[in-house]
C-alpha cells in the first residue's frame, strides 16, 4: 500500500519561494504519475502539475496558471516528487495535495488513487 506524506507548505509573502516535498512509501510502480493538486479557500480542487518517468526521461504536465513560476521534478532514488513554487501569489493560497496512480488523463484528479494530507500554503500580500 502506497502512502504519501507532503511537507514543506507555510506562510510566505507575495513573490517569495517555497518547495513541497511528497514521499512515497510502499514501493510505488515506477510507472506511477506524481501529481500535485490544490485546493483554495471555498474553491474545488484544481490540478497543478504532474510528472511521470518513462525510457526517454521525465514527461511533466503543468497548469496554464503556474507555467513558467512552478517547477515539478521527482526523485525515483528517494520515491519523492517535489514543487519548486517561485514568485508565489496570493492566489495561490490553496491547501497542496499530493497524488500518485496510474491516470488516463494526468491533469483529472480521478485518475489518482493515493492521495496525501495535504499541505497548507498561504501567501501574503
Amino acid at each position: 500500500q502506497v502512502q504519501l506524506v507532503e511537507s514543506g507548505g507555510g506562510l510566505v509573502q507575495a513573490e517569495g519561494s517555497l518547495r513541497l516535498s511528497c514521499v512515497a512509501s510502499g514501493r510505488p510502480k515506477s510507472s506511477y504519475y506524481m501529481a500535485w493538486f490544490r485546493q483554495p479557500p471555498g474553491k474545488e480542487r484544481e490540478f497543478v502539475a504532474a510528472i511521470t518517468l518513462s525510457w526517454s526521461g521525465p514527461t511533466t504536465y503543468v497548469a496554464d496558471s503556474v507555467k513558467g513560476r512552478f517547477t515539478i521534478s521527482r526523485d525515483s532514488t528517494k520515491n519523492t516528487a517535489y514543487l519548486q513554487m517561485n514568485s508565489l501569489k496570493p492566489e495561490d493560497t490553496a491547501a497542496y495535495f499530493c497524488a500518485a496512480g496510474t491516470p488516463s488523463h494526468p491533469t483529472t484528479s480521478s485518475g489518482y488513487d493515493v492521495w496525501g494530507q495535504g499541505t497548507q500554503v498561504t501567501v501574503s500580500s
